[in-house]
């Protein structure tokens, strides 16, 4: 471990996908906040007794991956008729329905941690994933997935810094500093997420896009006590 590790604490907060895979080593449990838009995509999937599977996105590998998965692949642009990147798309699947939900962001870093327990982890479902993650282990890394400059750097978001924070603060333990800043932004914004969660770059620009349910589902805070833990690959709902 090295100075970026946040090893003095068990309860840890790091960005994006270098972030995930250079500590989720190190944790008990990570989680995954992506909350515009698979974190959300996959509470409402999986609430619904659906199975998600992560993987790379725009990658011409997908189809034959959802075919040997026995699974759908969702499309990669957002639709008001395909299963995709909507979290009110996902509201159509029944119990037992596999879908591969690439992204370029939560769904990447899923399928890219290794040695760890992973959560996906939202708004809508904070305080259950939290719980369950503290079941799971001691040490627990949440991971804010952040959006991409051009599909290449990371762009911090605020919204998946609020979700994270969200989920952060019903941890217990000793707290990084990265952990508590977090849960200070998580608190500056909780008494009105909604007007946050559309007021940020990415809920504009899913307003404008025609799909401002979106924002409505993502901002949800506690509706959810599912929780959804990656096995073999893909996201099911924890017993």
């Amino acid at each position: 471990m090295s100075w970026y590790s946040q090893e003095d604490s068990k309860i840890r907060f790091e960005w994006g996908l270098d972030g995930a895979t250079r500590l989720s080593p190190f944790a008990d449990v990570t989680v995954v906040v992506d909350v515009l838009s698979f974190s959300t995509c996959v509470d409402v999937a999986v609430s619904r007794g659906a199975i998600v599977l992560p993987y790379f996105f725009k990658d011409e590998r997908a189809q034959d991956y959802a075919k040997s998965n026995n699974a759908q692949l969702a499309n990669p642009n957002r639709s008001k008729t395909d299963l995709c990147l909507s979290p009110s798309s996902l509201s159509k699947l029944n119990f037992g329905d596999r879908v591969v939900l690439p992204s370029p962001n939560g769904s990447t870093i899923s399928f890219s941690v290794e040695n760890s327990k992973v959560l996906c982890g939202s708004l809508r479902n904070a305080k259950a994933v939290a719980r369950a993650a503290a079941e799971i282990g001691k040490t627990v890394l949440v991971i804010a997935a952040g959006e991409l400059w051009d599909g290449k750097t990371l762009r911090p978001s605020l919204e998946d810094v609020v979700g994270a924070g969200a989920i952060l603060s019903c941890l217990s333990g000793a707290k990084s500093v990265e952990a508590q800043a977090a849960i200070k932004t998580f608190e500056a914004f909780e008494h009105d997420l909604a007007t946050a969660i559309k007021s940020v770059s990415s809920g504009k620009e899913l307003i404008e896009r025609g799909y401002p349910e979106d924002c409505d589902l993502a901002a949800q805070l506690n509706v959810s006590n599912t929780v959804p833990i990656l096995k073999n690959k893909a996201f099911s709902k924890l017993n």
